[in-house]
């Protein structure tokens, strides 16, 4: 393995549009990078696929959080109207559930959407306030017409003249060293 520079944040490779950049994903997936990521100015669809990225927990932590909500807004309400305080109003039961949809639905809905909120910065690692492809020259680029891939130095398989050779050979346009501060 190379001896990797101490300012060295990665290789940023650019291609030409997206048909390349999802088939150079795939050949850089099956080469064995795992620290890599593609950036472009929209979503492209199979891009998922083709970094071989799983599918995101996401649905199940908020399907999962909403079904706890409404039991347990559920449970307060039957506790509260059945065990703690039992009051016959107009000869109605104890615990009659038709009053308490409203409510119900609206904390699980509410549970839904802050798990679905947190979950979402948790799962990308989000606040991140800075990245090292900011340290490249070409990355304004990325919000108007660029499509990059951007290998960073601490993959296992990095080494900066080889994966340089590999980018170049699999279609990138242009091939940039990001450095920047330790």
């Amino acid at each position: 393995m190379a001896v990797r520079q101490k300012n060295n944040r990665g290789i940023l490779a650019e291609f030409k549009d997206t048909h390349d950049l999802l088939v150079a994903a795939a050949k850089v997936r099956d080469a064995g990078y795992k620290a890599f990521d593609c950036l472009s100015p929209f979503p492209i669809h199979g891009m998922d696929e083709a970094m071989g990225l799983k599918r995101s927990p996401l649905g199940w932590m908020v399907g999962i959080m909403s079904l706890v909500g409404a039991g347990l807004a559920l449970l307060l309400q039957w506790w509260t109207s059945s065990v703690a305080y039992p009051l016959v109003i107009s000869g109605k039961p104890f615990f009659s559930f038709q009053a308490y949809v409203p409510i119900t639905f609206g904390i699980a809905v509410l549970l839904g959407a802050l798990t679905s909120f947190f979950g979402m910065l948790a799962l990308n690692r989000l606040p991140r306030l800075h990245h090292p492809v900011f340290y490249s020259d070409r990355s304004a680029k990325i919000t108007d017409d660029g499509f990059f891939i951007f290998i960073e130095s601490h993959d296992e398989k990095y080494d900066e003249k080889q994966s340089g050779d590999f980018l170049q050979g699999i279609g990138a346009v242009s091939i940039e060293m990001v450095r920047g501060d330790a």
